[in-house]
């Protein structure tokens, strides 16, 4: 799948594994995906990104992921179905970190990389690479381009999509920024 990616495409996923390793994590996460994807400059990408205003608020992004990643991955939509049966997610935290440690709930960051000593992909990154393929074929695409990521990134269930979309950034308006209203024609990848 790996050769249909076009350069800016390959450049994301190498750009996600830069970030892994300077987080000093295990694994390239959906985040890492994302976080890649606001760093490229000059393409169709980086342009719709910055018409949804994503660019100027990179660090509320990076905020709320963060704030995910505290509460152990659960998404606020998680947290809100706990609240609504007695389960305050807040409190459990604050609890565990006062209890083990600021940070504990955001993941195992020792060193056991595979024997490429480069941090391998979590199936959720997996995932979202083949949703990008599957997007690309949708769109009747013979290539796995920056945009189709993005489009991914948006439709896999997770924190990712939805600190997205808590920042205006769901399926329809990625389409909408990166092919107008002429993207809503085509076939959405399931």
């Amino acid at each position: 799948m790996f050769e249909r990616f076009t350069k800016g495409a390959r450049a994301t996923v190498t750009g996600a594994v830069t970030h892994a390793e300077r987080a000093g994590v295990d694994s390239v996460t959906e985040e890492h995906l994302l976080l890649s994807l606001l760093d490229q400059e000059g393409s169709r990408t980086s342009f719709a990104v910055a018409a949804l205003g994503l660019t100027d608020r990179r660090s509320s992004v990076e905020t709320a992921l963060a704030e995910a990643r505290r509460r152990g991955g659960l998404t606020k939509a998680d947290a809100q179905a706990l609240a609504g049966i007695g389960i305050d997610v807040t409190e459990i935290v604050a609890r565990i970190e006062e209890a083990h440690g600021e940070g504990v709930l955001a993941g195992d960051r020792r060193n056991r990389r595979w024997w490429s000593g480069r941090p391998a992909f979590t199936s959720g990154a997996k995932s979202v690479l083949e949703k990008s393929l599957r997007v690309a074929l949708g769109r009747r695409d013979r290539f796995i381009g920056e945009e189709h990521l993005l489009l991914a990134l948006t439709a896999c269930p997770g924190v990712v999509a939805d600190v997205l979309a808590e920042h205006g950034a769901t399926y329809a308006t990625v389409e909408r920024a990166l092919y107008g209203d002429g993207g809503q024609g085509r076939a959405r990848a399931s």
